[in-house]
């Protein structure tokens, strides 16, 4: 590449039109308004003493972690903004209270509210605050304000607001985020299921909330008063375990000698989706199967084979008793066909496990796959179930989630 191709306004040209093609490839190109943000903000600015390349390459880069060494802090993904934008449908003139603070979405959101609308960002950190603050002063968007509080509150003082983002993983929705809306605002949150992360765009709906649109995704956890941990339950020390969230925890002792065990494996005779071999079912299977956690490994012991799952990162699993089995990566069928996925399970009744999960992925495909999806309502914790609409129920700290499928 020549020097002149790496100035931060072609870079920042070609990271516009990746992130505008990857949205038409999946069938919902980006607002034009939303483009036009992209190509405004000098995402560099946001990321000092890292490479222009990396600043303007479509991945999230951690700018703060704990003592663990795990991320605190991120700018998000350039395509996982764009979609959260697209979701928050924001007009100029509009308040705007965005919840966890790295200083590019707000420049965004600034460009989009024009100067007629306003932008508050909120951060319990002040380390982030205090970066965020120096950025947006440097990008030319001083209008924007910094707030130090926990986000889980809203900010009360300030509301209400038209439009409330949350850019860290909420386990709940809060009393307050809703309840700081103005008339026909909107919510979008990164909603934990069951260890799935779901951005959901909320609209109030009489006593409740409904989620316009879902798409997946993944971010820090959130800190403060909503801070919530998932299980993680160990099969080989370190590198492979179970994910459980929204739901009791199996015994780790029996699982981990289920690993030990011969693997089974079965394919499911279902095909992965064209434009993501792992995108489909998860979400089915969280709300269709009693058990339902997630696998985690790390690349090492993929490599060593001890695990194949279809995303080292959390494949979906199944966990009851003294055996466990998990969505494996897709593999070649027969010969002139494509690959199916399979499913592998270890321990006490690993057969019949294994053919639980398939079962339901073989469900997913033949009654949900190519439908609607499903629709997400929140609900005050309280509600009676006699209140509630069918489907599967995840109780929360402060709402009850309700995931229906047609």
């Amino acid at each position: 590449m020549d020097d002149d191709a790496n100035t931060p306004e072609r870079l920042r040209e070609a990271l516009a039109d990746e992130v505008a093609a990857r949205s038409a490839r999946l069938g919902r190109p980006l607002a034009p308004r939303v483009e036009a943000a992209l190509r405004a903000v000098p995402r560099h600015l946001f990321l000092p003493g890292r490479s222009l390349e990396r600043a303007y390459a479509d991945i999230p880069v951690v700018t703060r972690t704990d003592s663990a060494g795990l991320p605190t802090s991120s700018v998000s993904q350039p395509a996982m903004v764009a979609t959260m934008l697209d979701q928050l449908r924001v007009e100029p003139g509009h308040r705007v209270l965005e919840i966890g603070s790295g200083g590019y979405n707000a420049a965004l959101l600034s460009e989009l509210v024009g100067p007629a609308g306003s932008v508050t960002t909120v951060d319990i950190d002040p380390g982030v605050t205090a970066r965020a603050r120096a950025a947006l002063d440097g990008a030319g968007h001083g209008r924007v304000d910094v707030v130090l509080a926990d986000g889980e509150f809203g900010l009360p003082e300030r509301a209400p607001f038209d439009r409330i983002v949350v850019t860290v993983g909420t386990w709940d929705i809060p009393p307050a985020w809703p309840g700081q809306l103005a008339p026909g605002g909107r919510i979008v949150a990164p909603l934990r299921l069951h260890g799935l992360t779901l951005s959901l765009a909320l609209e109030p709906d009489g006593g409740h909330l409904v989620s316009r649109s879902e798409e997946p995704c993944g971010f820090v956890p959130m800190q403060g008063a909503g801070e919530s941990t998932a299980l993680r339950v160990p099969l080989h020390g370190d590198e492979v375990g179970l994910v459980v969230e929204d739901g009791p925890a199996p015994a780790a002792a029996p699982l981990a000698d289920a690993l030990a065990s011969p693997r089974v494996d079965l394919r499911s005779g279902v095909a992965p989706g064209p434009s993501d071999p792992f995108a489909g079912p998860d979400l089915w299977l969280a709300s269709a199967l009693p058990g339902f956690c997630l696998l985690t490994a790390t690349p090492r012991a993929v490599a060593r084979r001890l695990v194949l799952p279809a995303r080292s990162t959390g494949s979906p699993a199944l966990a009851e008793g003294g055996g466990f089995a998990y969505l494996g990566a897709p593999r070649p069928a027969d010969a002139g066909t494509g690959p199916e996925f399979v499913v592998h399970a270890h321990g006490r009744r690993a057969g019949e496990l294994a053919a639980r999960l398939a079962g339901r992925v073989r469900d997913w495909d033949r009654d949900h796959r190519s439908g609607p999806g499903p629709v997400l309502t929140v609900h005050p914790a309280g509600t009676p179930d006699r209140a509630l609409p069918d489907g599967f129920v995840v109780d929360k700290r402060h709402t009850r989630v309700v995931v229906a499928w047609p």
